[in-house]
């Protein structure tokens, strides 16, 4: 995960609008920010995503 990655999570987790554990409302909320490059790490990378949500430790 990029530092980048890491940051439009954060943003999106901080805007307090979805469970962030609702991947496609975060993938829906990254798309209308620009995070196109979340939107793809959320679909290629989801037990990376999961268990850096659950336990802030990045693979």
């Amino acid at each position: 995960m990029t530092d980048e990655i890491r940051d439009q999570i954060m943003a999106i987790r901080e805007s307090g609008l979805t469970n962030m554990f609702d991947l496609n409302m975060v993938q829906r909320l990254a798309y209308e920010r620009d995070f196109h490059d979340l939107v793809m790490f959320i679909e290629d990378h989801k037990p990376e995503y999961v268990k850096f949500i659950l336990t802030g430790e990045e693979e």
